[in-house]
């Protein structure tokens, strides 16, 4: 099985925000070039940019044979290409197609529908490196994460001799691309179908982002996990921003004619902004404001039910995430009251990993990961 090298810092390549994190991002999981995320980050001045930059830096990539730089920069070009560009599709079928059928095709994967409801979810297999298996790891992102860009942690665990399975489930990739599904904030069905599938009745399962709420409600409706990683938390959507800022929203949802005048108002001068209502709106296959912020107000306390979860827990956080404050690292270690244990750790910027999800320091954060597995296996 392949091997991936996990560079350490956490790099200053734009001056705003998002887009410096997600060039960031593809570097720091082993998948690009520093230099091209540089060269990159040159031709972006507004978030318009980003697609003819992005696509520039693969085509490049593709032409020196740097197969797998290609491969992701495609991917990279994806991530903030707007849901109704006919690109969309074409890029993402880009990547798609060399990541299975160019980069990977020698690698023991594979990647098999899982019967869901009335359609399907995809989900890769991946076995444990040498036949003896330590047990299996079931990996999935959050919001509108590809299982394939988990595949480097994937591998990493395969190679510590686990058997892993990635998956997708609805409003996420080929879920949401070839079947239709949007986003479900009950997130023990597509678990439960794919522990199913595979005949699998004693799994760690880790969640990455918004994977991290995820994986604590499909934990506490699901015994066949044993334990359970979060990489970055909410713990509770509404409570992320300032309480002042929830009661304006609250307000303004009694208001929806009005709501929907002053979010047009917004996205016609933050970018940004537009790009993430309407990509919320495409997982979700919502189509007003007031809509998505129902959807949003899903993802609660009450609806994650952290009091069920009896699995051993670890959590992990960046000190400084620009997504989620570090308040909802503690308030979800408070709420695991029945927990069998519950280890929490956040990262500082003097490990580079204080970002989201750790980026910066993607080893560091797996090699807490396969420590904690082996010190709370059954």
């Amino acid at each position: 099985m392949k091997n991936f090298n996990f560079p350490v810092g956490y790099h200053r390549l734009h001056k705003t925000k998002i887009i410096d994190f997600q060039l960031n991002r593809w570097f720091s999981w082993g998948y690009t070039s520093l230099d091209d995320m540089k060269a990159a980050a040159h031709k972006i001045k507004k978030l318009g940019d980003w697609k003819g930059a992005l696509l520039h830096q693969a085509e490049i990539a593709q032409k020196q044979g740097r197969l797998m730089n290609a491969t992701f920069n495609y991917r990279a070009a994806d991530f903030f290409v707007h849901p109704k560009d006919p690109d969309k599709k074409r890029i993402y079928d880009q990547f798609i197609d060399m990541f299975y059928n160019q980069l990977f095709r020698d690698e023991s994967l594979e990647r098999v529908w899982v019967p869901y409801e009335n359609a399907a979810i995809p989900a890769l297999s991946i076995p444990a490196t040498g036949g003896n298996s330590l047990g299996t790891l079931v990996i999935h992102g959050g919001f509108d994460s590809y299982m394939e860009e988990f595949y480097s942690c994937a591998v990493f665990f395969s190679n510590l001799g686990y058997d892993v399975v990635l998956f997708e489930g609805p409003g996420q990739g080929a879920a949401l691309k070839e079947q239709g599904l949007f986003l479900d904030y009950q997130w023990e069905k597509p678990v439960k179908a794919v522990l199913d599938h595979f005949g699998l009745d004693h799994v760690a399962l880790i969640g990455f982002s918004m994977g991290g709420w995820f994986c604590f409600r499909a934990a506490a409706h699901e015994p066949r996990i044993k334990q359970v990683i979060a990489s970055s938390i909410a713990y509770d959507y509404m409570q992320i921003p300032p309480k002042i800022v929830v009661q304006m929203a609250l307000w303004f949802m009694k208001h929806p004619r009005l709501t929907e005048i002053t979010s047009q108002w917004k996205m016609k001068f933050m970018p940004q902004e537009k790009w993430a209502i309407e990509n919320f709106m495409y997982i979700t296959g919502t189509d007003s404001v007031v809509a998505i912020f129902k959807e949003m107000q899903k993802l609660n306390a009450e609806n994650l039910k952290s009091e069920l979860v009896t699995q051993d827990v670890l959590i992990l956080t960046g000190q400084e995430d620009h997504f989620i404050p570090v308040k909802m690292h503690h308030m979800q270690v408070a709420a695991l009251k029945n927990a069998r244990s519950v280890e929490g750790r956040i990262f500082t910027r003097e490990e580079q990993a204080h970002n989201h999800c750790m980026v910066g320091n993607t080893g560091l954060m797996l090699d807490v990961m396969a420590d904690w597995l082996k010190t709370t296996r059954h």
